[in-house]
């Protein structure tokens, strides 16, 4: 007898349907076809085990499973409750007359109970692209799942409960959760606050500056400045995030099942601080099977890379592309997938491999040749894709010890949102950009029009720092956000000159 039970595949961030047909016949043998990775081939033995523990069993007939379409190659492990059922209703175990309404995926433990699988949330989509009726799957991704409004989700935490509910109508209990209630319920009182750091106050109109616009900035300082402690503090000030940037987020942890358990949506920016000794896949996205890398999972939020000059040159300069185009391809021979990756670069160094360059007290002083090779190890094209360079100075012993508490992240949000409310509405008729760090050049001549003084003061600026044209181009997407944050509608020559500030790589001294 056939029977047909629907799963789903993940790639990149998309679901394909997949039709398991189960084929039962007089004979013996147990073949699975249609690609199926090893942790698929390895499903049959926690299925006997688990029918056995549930009083059911495999039959001992031949047992043919085609898992369609059969091109394309099916791994994991989530299938295996999807292949269960299909076997107990091929071999009339089990009646299921409803079963091709429903979409089924899951992981079996030998007792019968379900493991969390990953892709639950681009599952869901695509099940209600379809048109199925409901959505089977493990309890603690049912949160996840139930994000997708018109899809029944129903979270089980045995296959005894599937069996029961197909076989006995006996109902299961669906998740349902408000989703725009969930999302502001985690807005306020961020982890990390502004108000924790003392002094600094220049570095914190940069990153409130950065946080406007969606600038990248890197931060350059001795060991202990407070670079690290500024950089995790840069989420806090962020706008908070929209339902459709929520759901995009969360769509990409969940391919690689990073959502936290029974949690729904994403309601905070992603922070993401990879060590220096990742690798550029890791970095990027790839591998056999493509999966996001860190600059995909920090997608709409912040990626931190501490110690800049310290990770491989080959690693920083397979992120200029995606810089740039806010998005990676991962091609390899058979497919080509697409991972989102607009997010906000915020690296820090020291300015010296000793750390301690152009102070005359410092305890350790490196060559110019060990100075040379350090910094060499940046790039200037990769440089020219941050906006804000600023360096960042320890801070002296009177700022420490005041009892005064520095403005806290809650307010210096309030001006950012206001701020980028100015810049949703300039850009409300372009669906590609929607911040002053993803103005392209027609763009900015058009919203950074200047007055005669500022020409001749950027002109000035240009020649004598030996500027590029992209740092042309940065320095005018800086000045707008600087005229944005302070309500002005014209770019005039104090917000350039206050652009022109930072960039401070660009001096002579620095980098050659």
């Amino acid at each position: 007898m056939l029977k047909k039970v629907f799963g789903s595949a993940v790639f990149g961030v998309e679901a394909t349907t997949i039709t398991v047909e189960v084929n039962v016949d007089s004979g013996i043998g147990y073949h699975l076809v249609g690609l199926p990775d090893n942790a698929i081939k390895e499903s049959n033995y926690r299925i006997a085990a688990a029918l056995q523990n549930n009083g059911y069993r495999i039959p001992g007939k031949k047992i043919t499973i085609n898992m369609a379409p059969a091109d394309l190659r099916k791994e994991g492990s989530a299938y295996d409750l999807t292949l269960a059922i299909g076997i107990l209703t091929a071999s009339n175990q089990i009646k299921a007359e409803k079963l091709d309404k429903y979409l089924i995926m899951g992981e079996l433990s030998l007792d019968g109970s379900l493991q969390p699988i990953k892709g639950a949330l681009p599952i869901a989509i695509k099940a209600r692209e379809e048109g199925f009726k409901g959505f089977i799957l493990p309890n603690q991704n049912a949160k996840e799942a139930a994000i997708v409004n018109d899809l029944k989700v129903f979270g089980v935490d045995n296959i005894k409960q599937v069996i029961n509910y197909f076989d006995k109508g006996e109902a299961l209990e669906q998740t349902i959760i408000d989703t725009r209630k969930e999302f502001e319920k985690n807005l306020d009182f961020p982890e990390h606050d502004f108000a924790d750091v003392k002094g600094q106050e220049g570095i914190k109109r940069c990153m409130e500056i950065a946080a406007a616009g969606g600038h990248n900035i890197i931060l350059i300082g001795p060991p202990g400045a407070g670079k690290t402690m500024l950089a995790k503090r840069l989420p806090s000030i962020l706008p908070p995030m929209t339902l459709q940037e929520a759901l995009e987020t969360t769509k990409i942890h969940s391919v690689v099942g990073r959502v936290r358990e029974n949690t729904g949506l994403m309601a905070q920016r992603p922070f993401r601080s990879p060590h220096h000794t990742i690798s550029d896949v890791a970095l990027v996205g790839g591998g056999a099977y493509p999966q996001p890398g860190e600059i995909s999972l920090s997608h709409n939020g912040v990626l931190f890379l501490d110690e800049l000059p310290e990770f491989k040159r080959g690693v920083l300069e397979v992120m200029r592309q995606p810089l740039e185009d806010r998005e990676v391809t991962i091609s390899r021979a058979k497919f080509t997938v697409t991972y989102p990756s607009s997010f906000m670069l915020v690296a820090s160094m020291n300015p010296s491999p000793g750390g301690y360059f152009n102070d005359p007290d410092a305890p350790v002083t490196s060559s110019p040749a060990e100075m040379q090779r350090y910094l060499s190890k940046i790039s200037g094209p990769l440089l020219d894709r941050i906006d804000i360079h600023i360096e960042v100075t320890p801070v002296p012993f009177e700022k420490l010890s005041e009892d005064r508490k520095g403005e806290s992240s809650v307010e210096i949000r309030k001006r950012v949102t206001a701020a980028r409310n100015k810049q949703s509405n300039r850009f409300e008729k372009n669906e590609s950009v929607h911040y002053n760090a993803q103005m392209n050049t027609k763009q900015i001549r058009q919203y950074c029009v200047l007055d005669e003084d500022s020409k001749q003061l950027l002109k000035t600026a240009m020649e004598r720092l030996n500027l590029s044209a992209r740092a042309y181009d940065r320095i005018l997407k800086v000045s707008r956000t600087i005229a944005d944050l302070e309500g002005s509608e014209n770019v005039n020559g104090s917000h350039i000159s206050e652009a022109i500030q930072y960039r401070s790589l660009d001096r002579e001294g620095w980098l050659g």
